[in-house]
């Protein structure tokens, strides 16, 4: 399994809303190098949800439950969504600054590369970021 970090704007997208549907598309991303990575997603990965904007923390777990196809938003057909399930909330939301303070995440690509909105995790990774959120990994 592979962990993975997602962002979207709550003003957009929020966990609430994620919540409501349960499963939904993630669609919407015209990255080359994050639609890379949400072709490299499989069944069962999961993926932190991450608010960005103001709030900018991770708040939530979901899970691929549908890997990789045509992004229907997508006009011209360059681009992919994959389906994501609700797994569960953070007991307490894990805050870009907690993430940035602390120098085991010195190479996290949420810090490297800023501005992509879909990111691999590594493993070590994930468990610390669930354990500051209250969650078991």
């Amino acid at each position: 399994m592979a962990y993975w970090l997602i962002k979207t704007e709550p003003s957009s997208w929020s966990w609430d809303d994620q919540v409501a549907k349960d499963v939904e598309g993630w669609d919407g991303v015209r990255n080359y190098q994050a639609a890379n990575n949400l072709r490299a997603m499989k069944t069962g990965d999961q993926a932190f949800f991450y608010h960005s904007v103001k709030e900018k923390s991770i708040v939530g777990i979901v899970e691929i439950v549908r890997e990789a196809y045509p992004d229907p938003s997508d006009a011209k057909g360059k681009f992919v969504q994959v389906d994501v399930k609700t797994v569960k909330p953070l007991a307490r939301p894990v805050t870009l600054d907690a993430i940035k303070a602390d120098p085991q995440f010195s190479d996290l690509a949420l810090l490297k590369q800023s501005r992509l909105s879909v990111l691999p995790i590594d493993d070590a990774s994930w468990k610390a970021i669930c354990e500051m959120g209250g969650v078991t990994p």
